[in-house]
């Protein structure tokens, strides 16, 4: 991986740079000039309004439903701190690193459009964080969605002014002792700060942003498994004819359809069989991939435009206008717009693993697919590839679970005055979960494929899935006997989920 500096002015920063940032702890992040001028300007508009005794919220009043409670002048740094400790409220299971780094880049690009009124210090600070592979403790659980992600941001800024833990080459250590190891002063939070801190959607946005990264290679990877499955059950490619697929011209479902001609291109095996097609009319799992592909690639394009624009989108409350000398209330904290995405993502990603696992049943099932039972030689002594499929059948029924929306629930809090609550971070963590699955879903699907193309040597596939035959075979060798499948399974798995079996494609053949 090749490290980069990354430079945030809170207007272009993409999936693809979060993501080079998120899993490269050597990338290192600046701030535009642009971006500082306007973090001082906002900043200089509380500072006078402080001065001028105006009451503000969060700055001069309480939080929620003690907005209507004044903070006396001295009391402002001591209510900004309390926040940041009395909202730090997570439990259950840490976030991955991944993602907690990406909700700081993700807090820091919001706060430099200049709307926050945070001084360009404590954006400083938690820079030095990012940039000194500084991870927060952060637990996953606490958050509702909706005054953004309150309590995972929290704990977040608990380690920003040394109140907090945090993770330094693997130990856990408190973070007042690491941030003064690497020469960063705990910060003292001023007028407006912990609100800026915590007020925002970085959590969900980065569940949702990371996991559309990981989708760029599953789209491939689910068209490759797809078109060698096909092939290993002789399935016919006239229903991806593309003057068929122009007349219900689904973006999705056209690349689809085009990847899998190209894929399946010059296929002995496809040749081998082709004066049958009149008689031949394939199961929906081969025969309407383009279709179930392709609409899961369509809500993965919708996603990516609602989260990138999020990701470069000012989140808190009150926002500063410091041009019109103004600071305006609402609401643009709540999780909603992501919540409804992430659930969507799921239910999209879901079905890509439910028609994955419908293959390899074909595949496994001689009565339906015609090849050898359980894809083995010696079926009966042998049991093959059988429960292969079993944990297949395990993950979607698991996805099935995941996939209910979280977004449709609301429970109130804060005395009622936050009566809807978007429950987004819960479909950011379920969402990543389905994708863990739909990753080890497809990987099972390659593994009984390449075992039914090899069950029909000397037939060939096409060139392209050879390629891929070849790069499985470099890590999983043909199965005359069982043997213990789990390590096939996790070796195939890791050659998806670092995209190897997309990069063993030539390339331009797919889109």
């Amino acid at each position: 991986m090749q490290h980069r500096t990354l430079i945030l002015d809170g207007d272009s920063l993409t999936i693809q740079d979060l993501a080079q940032v998120a899993y490269d702890s050597e990338s290192r992040i600046e701030i535009s000039a642009a971006a500082r001028e306007r973090v001082r300007a906002s900043r200089d508009a509380v500072e006078r309004w402080i001065t001028e005794g105006r009451v503000v919220y969060g700055m001069t009043t309480g939080f929620g439903e003690f907005a209507s409670v004044t903070i006396a002048a001295a009391d402002i740094e001591a209510l900004q701190e309390n926040l940041i400790i009395s909202h730090s409220t997570g439990v259950g299971d840490l976030l991955p690193k991944e993602i907690v780094r990406s909700m700081m880049v993700l807090r820091v690009n919001a706060l430099v459009k200049g709307f926050s009124g945070i001084r360009e210090s404590t954006i400083d600070a938690l820079l030095a964080m990012i940039n000194a592979d500084i991870t927060p403790v952060i637990p996953s659980q606490g958050s509702v969605g909706a005054s953004g992600d309150l309590a995972p941001l929290s704990h977040l800024a608990l380690c920003l002014i040394g109140r907090g833990e945090c993770i330094v080459d693997g130990n856990r250590m408190p973070s007042a002792d690491v941030l003064r190891r690497h020469g960063i002063e705990p910060i003292r939070l001023a007028a407006k700060e912990g609100l800026a801190l915590i007020n925002g959607t970085q959590m969900m946005c980065a569940f949702g942003a990371l996991s559309l990264h990981r989708t760029r290679t599953i789209m491939h990877t689910a068209d490759i498994a797809g078109a060698l499955s096909l092939d290993a059950l002789r399935g016919t490619d006239a229903a991806f004819d593309e003057r068929l697929h122009k007349t219900r011209p689904h973006p999705g479902q056209l690349t689809v359809a085009k990847n899998l001609r190209s894929l399946i291109a010059g296929s002995a095996i496809r040749e081998s069989h082709r004066s049958g097609d009149d008689k031949v009319q394939d199961a929906y799992s081969l025969r309407c991939m383009p279709q179930v592909h392709g609409a899961s690639r369509d809500t993965i394009a919708f996603a990516t435009q609602v989260i990138e624009r999020e990701m470069n989108s000012a989140t808190d409350n009150p926002l500063i206008f410091a041009e019109d000398d103004i600071y305006v209330q609402g609401g643009n904290f709540h999780g909603q717009p992501l919540a409804l995405v992430l659930d969507y993502l799921a239910i999209a990603l879901s079905e890509m693993a439910n028609i994955s696992e419908r293959r390899t049943e074909r595949m496994v099932n001689h009565a339906l697919g015609g090849l050898p039972r359980f894809l083995t030689p010696q079926g009966g002594l042998h049991s093959g590839m059988m429960i292969a499929q079993y944990t297949a059948a395990a993950l979607v029924s698991e996805n099935k679970v995941l996939a209910h929306p979280a977004s449709v629930d609301s429970i109130p809090t804060s005395a009622n005055q936050e009566d809807h609550n978007s429950m987004g971070s819960i479909a950011g963590r379920k969402l990543w979960s389905v994708i863990a699955n739909v990753e080890r879903v497809l990987s099972i699907e390659i593994l009984c494929a390449c075992q039914g193309i090899d069950l029909l040597r000397p037939l060939a596939s096409s060139s392209a899935l050879e390629h891929v035959v070849a790069l499985v075979r470099t890590a999983v060798p043909f199965a005359e006997a069982d043997r213990v499948l789990y390590h096939d399974m996790d070796a195939v798995h890791e050659l998806v989920v670092q995209g190897a079996i997309v990069q063993a494609i030539p390339a331009g053949m797919m889109e």
